[in-house]
């Protein structure tokens, strides 16, 4: 199936080619689009650099920061009648490209195939521990909320079939964080469409620091109790 690698970036300048390499290396007939939300590191100039040297690759430029979810949506909007699979996927390294070849000899037979920190054969490295108690604890609490059994919902490397993707209102999505992943996931369950969980390796950046923060933990928080409250009320 024809497959487009969605990589968001916000001054990644520094793992950019690194990982546009190794997808290529491991994957070579997936295509990339780079979706660069106006870095001032100059993120944006290197991606379009890089298209000279690889054919595969595309660059969508957003004139701003606006959250991962609005930059996800938008590189949805940009392929889903182009292609058949399309994956999320970070720019800052913590995903193994090769990874990528399990989940795609996956995706055939499901809808959406989850790299998973969460399940057996998956592991994180250099995490502290908290970060640990706290996406362990994020995913507890979103399948207590949601009645989901999924390991690890709030991961970032994923792959959908774009004929489920045309089946939800993506207009309608605008959760950001690792809460947009909990909410795809919850809106693909709903419309009944198979997911797969395979186990991963995530790496812990060792260059540039972390989009986490607080808001975007108090958002999934939120997020997930209302989904939660009004799961409850409407069974």
């Amino acid at each position: 199936m024809k497959t487009r690698v969605l990589v968001p970036t916000y001054q990644e300048l520094h793992t950019l080619a690194s990982i546009v390499h190794r997808i290529f290396e491991h994957n070579p007939e997936v295509h990339v689009l780079v979706i660069d939300d106006n870095s001032p590191d100059g993120t944006g100039k290197l991606a379009d650099q890089l298209k000279a040297k690889y054919s595969n690759l595309e660059v969508l430029h957003r004139k701003s920061k606006n959250g991962l979810g609005a930059a996800y949506i938008d590189g949805f909007n940009n392929s889903i009648n182009e292609f058949d699979v399309l994956v999320e996927m970070d720019a800052d390294g913590s995903h193994d490209p090769q990874d990528l070849v399990t989940i795609l000899k996956e995706i055939d037979n499901y809808d959406c195939v989850l790299g998973s920190r969460w399940v057996p054969g998956g592991k994180v490295i250099n995490w502290p521990k908290s970060r640990e108690i706290l996406s362990r604890g994020g995913n507890s609490y979103a399948r207590l909320m949601l009645g989901i059994d999924i390991g690890d919902a709030t991961g970032g490397f994923r792959a959908y079939k774009t004929t489920a993707l045309k089946q939800l209102d993506l207009s309608d999505i605008d959760s950001q964080g690792y809460c947009f992943q909990v909410d795809m996931v919850r809106r693909l369950l709903k419309k009944g469409f198979k997911i797969k969980e395979v186990p991963i390796t995530f790496t812990e950046r060792t260059i540039g620091t972390s989009k986490m923060s607080r808001n975007i933990v108090l958002e999934a928080f939120l997020r997930i109790g209302i989904w939660g409250l009004q799961r409850a009320f409407t069974r």
